[in-house]
């Protein structure tokens, strides 16, 4: 089973290679210039005591209200946001205190959001992910004999998906099914002549040239890659019509799409959204969940074996119809207790200077986030980045004012800034930044929903909650199937 911890990490100690032109793997240096920085570095200006300066971050984090409001979003698109950064990032490890040389990576995976955390690279190359039904190939594997509704599992109980970050929780492990499952039942229609045959083949050729599907294309014509692409192009509208307005504010998302304010040259993955902007997420968490009716759990309750115990209702974290769901907690400065008490971590951190932070500091997930960026990252701060972006900038917290530093930290400062002006969304430079990474994403993707003019989705699977209720309702007959089942 795996379960990783969030904190210092390997694909930390890549991006900071990347940033100090250390991971060049190739003469093209390809690498550096999908993961850079967005703004100049900012590197730590502290000449006192180092112990002094921890308990100031400290201090400033427990300024953040511990309570349980409900923001705009769904609960379950927290944990679809991580589903996103696991489908742009690729973490080699999440061991604290592992370090390892970017050089010797085998594969770093583009920041494309094209479901090669689901997909890997395709039945040829990532066979152990597929089986086949009824003499057809392409299935992906779901389910194991003795429980029908996890994911597949070799003996070991290691999940058979794309990237075993998606196995690091049962929320995002869910959503990691459901999508299996959507492609298992759409591939289905494909190859039984269902009622939605025509509808989806027509989807799929959305916005794409005869090249794409021609025999001399990078894409062969086969009901797999057509599935695939049905797939990938509802996941997207999911992102652009689900996701980010629910945690992004209207305005950002229009100078996003309308390339105002951002920088021309930077890279594709900056690492300001991903060390920074887009962890706005663990602001978001709540500190319990209701799985099913009668079945609650706090956040860190789930760790163990995945039963039924366990299964969660998805109709509870994303709204479909007229049923609601449990609510996000808003974006802004709050945090759910579990994260000042991170259960998994037992030992405290050795920074890169030598600085030794407890174990009770350390298991403080908002201040990892503030020990990340100041000593591994050096990212600019929250008012260097709003006078790149052309916004106006935020008052300095009383905590660091009172300590004579004159500048915020990336996260810290876009939390103010939902808190602020977002309404329980991202604003200013965490809406700019998340909002255009990701749209950036996809205008760099030629074969993406930006590109795929004339696409409109099947209107069943357009809003993620209603997607994830037709599959539920619809995947009966293709679970526990002993072709699909492993381990």
């Amino acid at each position: 089973m795996s379960y990783q911890n969030h904190g210092m990490s390997g694909f930390d100690r890549f991006i900071e290679s990347c940033l100090h032109g250390e991971a060049l793997n190739s003469t093209d240096h390809v690498i550096p210039q999908i993961f850079g920085r967005l703004l100049p570095r900012n590197p730590l200006a502290w000449n006192g005591d180092e112990q002094e300066l921890l308990r100031i971050f400290g201090d400033l984090v427990n300024t953040l209200r511990i309570d349980d409001q409900e923001g705009p979003a769904d609960a379950g698109l927290t944990f679809f946001g991580q589903f996103i950064d696991h489908d742009v990032t690729f973490d080699v490890t999440s061991v604290i205190g592992r370090t390892i040389d970017p050089r010797g990576i085998r594969n770093i995976r583009t920041p494309n959001l094209d479901m090669d955390c689901v997909y890997g690279d395709g039945p040829e190359a990532s066979p152990h992910l597929y089986g086949s039904l009824n003499g057809h190939e392409g299935y992906l594997l779901f389910g194991r004999t003795d429980y029908h509704l996890d994911l597949s599992r070799n003996g070991k109980g290691t999940a058979l998906i794309g990237d075993p970050r998606n196995d690091e929780n049962i929320f995002v492990s869910q959503i990691q099914g459901a999508y299996i499952c959507l492609h298992n039942l759409v591939l289905s229609q494909l190859h039984n002549s269902g009622p939605l045959e025509n509808d989806i083949r027509d989807i799929s050729m959305a916005g794409t040239s005869n090249d794409l599907w021609s025999g001399n294309a990078r894409i062969p014509v086969n009901d797999f890659e057509i599935a695939r692409r049905f797939v990938q192009l509802h996941y997207q509208n999911h992102i652009l019509n689900d996701f980010l307005p629910a945690f992004v504010t209207h305005a950002a998302i229009r100078d996003a799409k309308e390339g105002a304010g951002y920088l021309s040259d930077a890279p594709l993955m900056p690492v300001e959204f991903s060390g920074a902007c887009f962890r706005f997420g663990h602001a978001t968490v709540r500190n319990s969940y209701v799985l099913s009716p009668g079945n609650e759990i706090l956040i860190f309750g789930h760790r163990g074996k995945r039963t039924a115990d366990h299964q969660l209702d998805l109709g509870l974290f994303f709204q479909s119809g007229h049923h609601p769901a449990q609510k996000a907690r808003p974006v802004g400065l709050g945090v759910a207790q579990g994260l000042f008490e991170l259960p998994f971590i037992h030992d405290g951190l050795h920074l890169p200077n030598g600085t030794e932070v407890p174990v009770d500091l350390a298991r403080k997930l908002p201040l990892r986030n503030i020990l990340r960026d100041r000593y591994a990252l050096e990212m600019s701060s929250g008012q260097q980045a709003a006078d790149a972006l052309h916004l106006p900038r935020l008052d300095l917290p009383q905590v660091l004012d009172d300590a004579g530093i004159s500048r915020t930290p990336l996260w810290f400062y876009v939390l103010q800034e939902a808190d602020a002006g977002g309404q329980g969304r991202l604003a200013g430079v965490g809406g700019r930044i998340v909002a255009s990474t990701l749209i950036r994403i996809l205008q760099a993707d030629p074969d993406s929903i930006w590109h795929a003019h004339g696409f409109e989705p099947l209107p069943q699977l357009a809003r993620i909650g209603d997607c994830f209720a037709w599959v539920e309702q619809n995947r009966a007959d293709l679970l526990g199937h002993p072709d699909l089942l492993n381990g």
